[in-house]
């Protein structure tokens, strides 16, 4: 048994930032965003939550998968940036969607954590456990970006998108196999710090609340693991890259894509793109482009695509599936 995308949807906020506002807050230019990003615009919230984001999203993702809600068993909601500690952002959507027979929770991977909660989903599915279920990554990345620091403010965009997995018909069609794994000892290079310890025994334990980035440390870790997740997949599915009809990679800078593309000898045209209207949406990335293409032509049933997503953590994972 094995399990099989039904249907998608995202959603991102209707104010766009181009690079040009940038250059009037802190010192940067378009050329300059352009040049060593690949990123021209991005969807910053005026007043979206993560939760009205992933609701958005959810409603589109049923919508195109033809089921009813109460068919949903599970909702896994991926996020760095949920609205509060509790009640989850899953709760919330499964309250706004009527999903009632659904269980739900929050993961967070950070830029992964769609690709974890698909893998998740997967799981289930392939136990028997569940027939259906909805995968969202969703962020606000807005609140946790230190708006003077130009080394960060301009990658980061807001935006969910979202999935509904349901049992495949055949082995053959579908998810055809996975690689993950993290690596915690290189967590200290992409960090965003949690509320202080703050309490009647401790005082004056500040943390920072934003997104801090070893730019060059974050760039080698995926320029690395890219190929290796890419080559993994061929392996464990006895298919070669080069049968591969197209694979969507984390947004997160088209240096990183461009990179990837030559180390897998591969042309730059299987790779499709979309950050320079979105930046990086976290855990959003892969799934608003796994969205994007499914429905304007870029892929079509029966094709091979390969799933790669990596991030803070450090974490990775990928997946390989036929449509």
């Amino acid at each position: 048994m094995t399990s099989y995308i039904l249907g998608t949807g995202s959603a991102v906020p209707a104010n766009i930032v181009t690079n040009k506002y940038f250059s009037t807050i802190v010192d940067t230019s378009d050329e300059w965003i352009t040049d060593r990003t690949g990123i021209s615009e991005r969807k910053i919230s005026n007043g979206d939550t993560t939760a009205t984001l992933s609701i958005k999203a959810a409603i589109k993702a049923i919508k195109d998968s033809h089921i009813s809600p109460e068919d949903i068993d599970l909702i896994i909601v991926a996020t760095l940036t949920p609205d509060g500690k509790m009640p989850s952002t899953a709760c919330k959507v499964q309250a706004a969607t009527g999903a009632i027979n659904a269980m739900c929770y929050d993961i967070n991977a950070a830029c992964t954590g769609f690709m974890y909660g698909l893998q998740t989903a997967h799981a289930f599915i392939c136990s028997g456990l569940i027939k259906h279920a909805l995968i969202i990554g969703a962020e606000t990345l807005s609140k946790i970006i230190d708006w003077t620091d130009r080394g960060t403010c301009v990658l980061f965009g807001d935006g969910a998108g979202a999935a509904i997995l349901g049992v495949s018909q055949s082995d053959k069609h579908g998810i055809l196999c996975l690689e993950h794994g993290s690596d915690g000892s290189k967590g200290n290079v992409l960090t965003c710090e949690n509320a202080p310890l703050i309490n009647p025994f401790i005082q004056n334990n500040y943390t920072s609340p934003y997104v801090h980035m070893n730019g060059q440390e974050v760039f080698k870790f995926a320029t690395r693991k890219i190929p290796e997740i890419i080559e993994s997949l061929s392996t464990k599915s006895g298919i070669e890259i080069k049968d591969f009809n197209k694979i969507l990679l984390h947004q997160a800078n088209k240096r990183i894509i461009q990179f990837a593309a030559k180390r897998l000898h591969l042309s730059d045209d299987i790779f499709p793109v979309n950050l320079d209207k979105y930046g990086n949406t976290s855990a959003a990335s892969v799934a608003i482009l796994l969205d994007e293409v499914l429905h304007n032509g870029t892929v079509k049933p029966g094709d091979l695509i390969a799933l790669a997503g990596f991030g803070g953590g450090l974490t990775w994972a990928g997946i390989l599936m036929t449509l």
